[in-house]
């Protein structure tokens, strides 16, 4: 069990009945920008968890983190943060993905254990390279997919484990934004780390593989319209056979699409099977002309269950990103597994360079 004396900053947020049992963390911040401030922070906070470090070296930022977490240490490399360690049970990871790899090297040969943001590399090389230099430290690491707690697919996964689609043949998920002035970050112009396949890509494949297995194939398109990186994705992965159910002869094939220059976005989550299809709309508020289609849902629930013209709707399940927090101190004291395989996502890191090099070489790539 993690033990430790006082925090720093606001830890007024809620906890589980299990989670009760340990004390909250505290966590140290690498980048405190979108992702760190906006995300990581955020559900840190609501999961009762303290931050007591933060990297940053960007005044605006470390004036932010002053402000939210009274009493933190603010610092301005990674050394100096291993130095601090007494102050942290643990580093989150949330810097530019370019950065990622050397960064988490670093935390695992000191022993530090670390949360690291999606992607945990620029290829699998990188990804293969920081889960092995973690095992070789006996240092803990974990990957944030946050989505993996997404209303739509924890009740996709209810729905499926019900057996309501009878036997799927086609996943599709959709990541498509009317945004036609690119915002000014690193995410749109970084050609090392920016664009949409490293940035949306790991979401869409984690969440496909999570629910029809390995990947067997892969094709893929990419464009770059506005932005010096890909802000358009397009990937066909077909699974391994009997991903729809134990006993289906067939593989599964994923269409994921990924795209910021979208003025119509299509259906958030289409999934077929031969007993109906799962069918979700619309995503986190994002605008969409089938926003309609969902104004007479009713509360507590998530998605349709779709026959033709016949819909009935689907009961959301419960959960949310904020699980991943409340996780993490069970995982750190050594009593649950991590909230995330970090061998998850070197098999997603492989993915995406098979993409890559289709999109490249416009040919279909096995795994």
């Amino acid at each position: 069990m993690v033990d430790h004396g006082d925090t720093a900053g606001p830890a007024d947020g809620v906890t589980t009945d299990d989670a009760r049992s340990y004390p909250p963390l505290r966590l140290a911040i690498v980048g405190y920008g979108g992702a760190g401030r906006e995300i990581h922070a955020r559900l840190a906070a609501e999961a009762g968890h303290t931050v007591s470090a933060v990297l940053t070296r960007d005044s605006g930022r470390r004036n932010q983190a002053a402000g939210d977490w009274p009493g933190a240490r603010l610092v301005g490399d990674l050394g100096e943060l291993i130095e601090l360690r007494s102050r942290y049970d643990a580093v989150v990871l949330a810097s530019p993905t370019a950065l990622h790899a050397e960064q988490a090297a670093t935390l695992a040969r000191a022993g530090v254990p670390f949360v690291l943001d999606k992607p945990i590399g620029v290829d699998a090389h990188e990804a293969r390279a920081v889960v092995a230099e973690a095992a070789a430290t006996g240092t803990p690491v974990t990957v944030f997919q946050n989505r993996r707690w997404d209303p739509e697919q924890r009740t996709l996964v209810e729905l499926l484990g019900r057996g309501g689609l009878g036997d799927v043949h086609t996943f599709e998920r959709r990541w498509e934004r009317w945004r036609p002035v690119p915002r000014r970050r690193w995410k749109e112009n970084d050609t090392a780390g920016g664009g949409l396949l490293l940035d949306l890509g790991p979401h869409l494949v984690d969440s496909a593989t999570q629910l029809f297995g390995r990947v067997t194939s892969v094709w893929a398109q990419t464009r770059a319209l506005t932005t010096p990186t890909e802000d358009d994705v397009f990937l066909v992965l077909t699974h391994e056979p009997g991903g729809g159910t134990a006993a289906s002869p067939h593989a599964v094939v994923s269409r994921l699409w990924a795209g910021s220059v979208v003025g119509a976005p299509g259906p958030r989550t289409r999934v077929l099977g031969t007993a109906g299809a799962y069918l979700v709309t619309t995503f986190e508020q994002d605008a969409s002309p089938l926003e309609r289609f969902d104004d007479d849902a009713p509360a507590g629930t998530h998605g349709w269950l779709t026959r033709g013209r016949d819909r009935e709707p689907v009961p959301v399940a419960q959960g949310s990103h904020v699980d991943f927090y409340r996780a993490l101190p069970a995982w750190l004291a050594g009593d649950a597994p991590a909230p995330v395989d970090p061998a998850d996502a070197v098999r997603t890191a492989e993915v995406l360079d098979a993409a890559r090099t289709s999109a490249r070489e416009g040919r279909q790539i096995t795994l």
